[in-house]
């Protein structure tokens, strides 16, 4: 037999093999062990079942076929997903301890090596958290200072919206600045200028990193990292410009330094810097100046670009809505008026507008699949095991979307979250900041900060799209494990 014919007929061989394992792996799932689900390709696993432009759409396919509690493979690793309502809450709140360490993210930890607050485990993972919870509420999270502060910067935001004198505009760049102003507050005790070049910059790098993280690229990334690593393409950019961010943190932490009262500490970086000099001694410590920059990153990443892109978000479908627009005109008339700031108190008096504003979040779904969790050892879930190690993917878009709590869930309708006699409505299934031990630290400040961002610019200016409202597409330009909206500009008219 000729060399090349001998070698086809090995590698033959070889995939048939690796085919047979497959097959056999995957009809033994289910039965006492993993959780079933497609038959992978070797190494490529279910790369053809999983869209990578709209994840959310076929993993929601799958479980019409699987169940709530499914096995995907992401390249050569098994994930299993929870998709639904109940699912979800009985891993992610129900047995919380269990499914509470944050999965991989290949994209991510190449980046981070597991320090800061949300990509870390373990102990280091308790303590960071447990202290930003802390440093943030005594910052002001949740309380009258913090509430006055992001005030101050919505009619800094109101400035430049009427700079704009009715001309069409792209709002993305205002409203990164003024939710991540309302970060630089807590972590730096710094307001910047819109104009500030180094500002500027950051909130452009800020921004790509959100888009190619969430794009086809990020996520062949997080699936094939190995391979992704020696393919040119944008998702290298993303290194490069979380240098450019900790460039910034670091050259305001080194002022601060120089500055530093222990008695009386100003913001996030201070209080880190004390604790630091507190446990120089102990060996253990995870108060590093590692951990200190990946956690200041992880506030940033997390307190800006998921608020601004919700308001974004918000704007696209309420110029698609215009009754809707008017009604929360007619409800801050008549609850706030025209002549004083809104304040955090008038929420509880302003069901339609707070039903507006869940209703956004529910429609755009901005975190679809949750970041990842997993399980620290072999886990018993319902009538499977989930083996040590296995990463898990909530699929928040599945409580989200609901039929039954939200009739009609792929309708933008405020609806959703009012009661028949207008009363706001409460649901256990709204969870857009996700669940259980690693919901969101900031939930308490991005719902401040998106109740008096929008109720401000709604207060002085009415919406005007370019186009026929009913011509606007509100469905995501991205669908994979965030939602991003369709680029647009608009016009803002005085009231």
């Amino acid at each position: 037999m000729e060399p090349l014919g001998t070698v086809t007929l090995f590698l033959g061989v070889c995939l048939s093999c690796l085919l047979l394992l497959a097959t056999v792996r995957s009809r033994t799932q289910g039965k006492g062990r993993r959780p079933p689900g497609p038959t992978p390709l070797p190494l490529m696993g279910n790369i053809l079942q999983l869209k990578t432009n709209f994840l959310s759409k076929a993993l929601e396919q799958l479980s019409e076929k699987y169940g709530p509690v499914f096995t995907v493979h992401f390249g050569g690793d098994p994930a299993v997903v929870l998709h639904g309502y109940d699912a979800i809450k009985e891993a992610l709140i129900e047995r919380a301890d269990e499914f509470a360490p944050r999965g991989p993210l290949p994209l991510i930890d190449k980046i981070n090596k597991g320090r800061g607050i949300i990509f870390s485990n373990g102990e280091r993972w308790k303590v960071l958290r447990r202290f930003a919870l802390t440093t943030l509420r005594n910052f002001g999270m949740g309380k009258k200072s913090i509430e006055e502060r992001i005030q101050e910067e919505a009619q800094y935001l109101l400035e430049k919206f009427q700079d704009t004198k009715g001309k069409p505009f792209d709002p993305t760049f205002l409203l990164s600045c003024a939710t991540s102003n309302i970060i630089c507050a807590i972590v730096f005790g710094t307001h910047f200028d819109y104009h500030d070049e180094r500002f500027r910059a950051l909130m452009d790098v800020m921004n790509e990193n959100f888009k190619i993280f969430s794009s086809p690229w990020g996520q062949l990334c997080n699936i094939f990292p190995a391979l992704m690593n020696i393919i040119p393409g944008p998702h290298h950019t993303l290194e490069t410009n979380t240098r450019k961010i900790e460039d910034f943190v670091l050259e305001a932490t080194k002022q601060r330094k120089d500055t530093l009262d222990p008695n009386s500490p100003r913001d996030f970086i201070d209080c880190f810097l004390i604790k630091m000099e507190q446990e120089k001694k102990n060996g253990e410590s995870e108060f590093t100046s590692e951990n200190m920059l990946m956690s200041v990153l992880d506030l940033f990443g997390a307190g800006t670009e998921t608020t601004s892109t919700t308001l974004r978000y918000g704007l696209l479908a309420l110029q698609k809505y215009p009754e809707v627009e008017e009604k929360v005109h007619e409800e801050i008339d008549r609850v706030v008026g025209r002549a004083r700031v809104p304040c955090i108190a008038d929420r509880g008096q302003m069901p339609y507008t707070d039903a507006v504003i869940h209703e956004i979040q529910r429609f755009i779904s901005l975190a679809a699949l949750s970041l990842p969790h997993s399980v620290a050892k072999d886990t018993h879930f319902r009538q499977y095991i989930i083996p040590k190690g296995t990463t898990i993917f909530p699929v928040l878009t599945s409580a989200l979307y609901d039929s039954k709590e939200f009739p009609n869930p792929t309708e933008f309708d405020p609806q959703h979250f009012l009661n028949k006699d207008g009363t706001f409505r409460k649901s256990d299934y709204f969870m857009p900041f996700s669940a259980g031990k690693r919901i969101c630290a900031g939930e308490g400040l991005a719902r401040m900060e998106l109740f008096l961002f929008l109720a401000t610019i709604l207060q002085h200016f009415k919406l005007k799209p370019l186009q026929d409202p009913k011509d606007i597409d509100i469905s995501p330009l991205i669908s994979n494990t965030n939602n991003l909206p369709r680029p647009y500009q608009l016009c803002v008219l005085p009231r």
